[in-house]
């Protein structure tokens, strides 16, 4: 279901929508362009045509960077990757996989999926069936 961006939402719905496991929600353009961050003109086209999209949960990992030093909200968390996937719908989403120590133990390209979870931020997991391994950045 989309909605025109002009209608009344806040950075914090987006946050309780992915945190609770209602949905991952994006904008979408006309022109094509799909993404996470939230904004009221397309930065391909400058249009503001802009509809509240869902996004797909799943994807492939694009990026990743394995933190040991995590901020306050992920200090039980450590050490885990942030990692950027292009989603299979369409746009692109930063977030975190739990479980990872070293950049081996995860490879660019690793099939991911949506997890919900109380825990902050977008949470992903490897797809089960999915192999990992040396791909590191």
């Amino acid at each position: 279901m989309e909605t025109p961006v002009s209608a009344l939402h806040s950075i914090a719905d987006y946050r309780t929508a992915y945190e609770e496991g209602v949905r991952l929600r994006g904008v979408r353009s006309a022109c094509g362009f799909v993404t996470a961050t939230w904004g009221l003109v397309c930065p391909k086209c400058g249009q503001r045509d802009l509809v509240e999209a869902d996004l797909d949960g799943r994807g492939k990992i694009c990026a990743f960077s394995v933190q040991n030093v995590p901020s306050d909200e992920f200090l039980n968390d450590a050490p885990y990757a942030y990692v950027v996937v292009d989603l299979e719908g369409g746009g692109r989403i930063t977030g975190w996989i739990d479980g990872v120590a070293r950049e081996g133990d995860l490879a660019i390209g690793s099939p991911v999926e949506w997890v919900s979870s109380y825990k902050p931020g977008v949470h992903f997991r490897v797809r089960a069936g999915a192999t990992s391994g040396s791909g590191a950045p």
